[in-house]
């Protein structure tokens, strides 16, 4: 089956803008915002909670399970700050959105992150840990780098990534 819609992942380090770019561009484009967090919790996709991480132990393989028809059908746009688990045929653009450390620091503080949590998320940042993960899972000519440090920067990516998915065509 050809997808008529793309499906878009938007990865990087939490904090980064994941949720506010995805459901901003789904809005935009009428594609569906698939949150993975969101889903893990609400269909109890996961293994328990790690306390020391302070959240869910993602179930990899039912959460696949859970989104194979749906990604099959095309016109979704996934949200999560992993990508290596996902399938390779899913996805036709993967976004990468990254941000400056100070940013970073000060957005998760303001979430409450616990200090080790919020080394971790930096530390995470600062090595590009989430694009080389994406470059080494999916073909370089579909990760697509993005800043997202300002509302303004935000913005020019909603027009970037609108105009991408009305330029998309199916391959054949």
């Amino acid at each position: 089956m050809v997808r008529k819609r793309p499906n878009v992942l938007v990865t990087g380090t939490p904090g980064t803008g994941k949720t506010t770019t995805s459901s901003t561009l789904a809005e935009a484009t009428q594609l569906r915002h698939i949150n993975v967090g969101d889903l893990v919790k609400a269909k109890n996709l996961h293994d328990g909670w790690d306390d020391e991480l302070d959240c869910y132990i993602i179930n990899e393989d039912l959460v696949c399970d859970e989104l194979e028809d749906t990604m099959e059908e095309g016109g979704n746009i996934v949200d999560y700050h992993g990508c290596d688990f996902f399938p390779e045929r899913w996805f036709d653009l993967v976004v990468v959105l990254q941000t400056d450390n100070t940013v970073l620091y000060d957005r998760l503080t303001r979430r409450g992150y616990s200090e080790s949590k919020l080394s971790n998320n930096i530390e995470c940042e600062i090595f590009q840990t989430l694009l080389e993960e994406a470059k080494e899972s999916y073909p370089q000519d579909i990760v697509l780098p993005l800043r997202s440090d300002s509302i303004q920067d935000i913005s020019t990516n909603l027009s970037t990534l609108t105009e991408w998915i009305r330029r998309w065509q199916p391959s054949t």
